[in-house]
């Protein structure tokens, strides 16, 4: 039994899509950011970076935040959605990493400058759109002859789709880029995807890419 600590972003999507498709048992608690709930003593004992996500497990009473570190433990524990052989593994850490340092990072401030701060300043709104619009590139190249980054569906494409989800918040169309647009809609599909885009809510309709 899993109790999971989450709002509606994508790095708490990334994690409720997981254990959809995993099909484990889950509490789902939300922990409003936008009213300051992440600052709780009760969630710091959790997540003392006091951010989400974060899981307790039940099963040997870990407790562990960063949605990365989530998803490789999780994919571990269960022995899905990440390579067993060292070479695969290797390069599905190699683009986890890619997104846990750039892809969501670089994306959350174009959010920022956009979506909840346009006209804030010209210079960030052109930083940092013209980064991400590098990375999507990055990731179009990347998915060249692919259906999925590492090959076969893992917490890689988990990890990467959720910030793709908001590609109208960030000025993007994913029509610029036909192979991220093809392995979007070809995620969107999923049914455990659909469920976990709306945890610990329901929201609005997903964006169709």
């Amino acid at each position: 039994m899993i109790d999971f600590y989450t709002w509606t972003t994508p790095n708490g999507r990334k994690v409720s899509i997981l254990l959809e498709e995993l099909g484990v048992e889950y509490t789902a608690h939300s922990i409003n950011i936008g009213e300051g709930e992440q600052k709780t003593p009760e969630f710091l004992a959790i997540s003392p970076n006091n951010k989400i996500p974060a899981i307790v497990d039940h099963d040997n009473g870990l407790k562990l935040f960063e949605s990365g570190a989530i998803l490789v433990y999780l994919a571990e524990k269960h022995g899905k959605f990440l390579p067993t052989d060292p070479m695969q593994k290797a390069r599905a850490m190699e683009w986890l990493m890619w997104q846990m340092g750039g892809f969501g990072p670089m994306l959350g401030q174009t959010h920022a400058f956009h979506h909840f701060n346009k006209g804030a300043s010209e210079w960030g709104e052109n930083r940092f759109l013209t980064e991400t619009q590098r990375l999507y590139g990055v990731l179009n190249t990347r998915l060249e002859g692919r259906d999925y980054i590492v090959d076969e569906y893992s917490i890689v494409d988990m990890a990467c789709w959720p910030w793709a989800s908001r590609y109208e918040w960030q000025n993007v169309d994913l029509a610029d880029f036909p192979n991220v647009r093809a392995w979007y809609q070809r995620i969107l599909e999923r049914p455990a995807v659909q469920a976990g885009y709306h945890v610990p809510k329901k929201m609005g309709e997903i964006p169709a890419g």
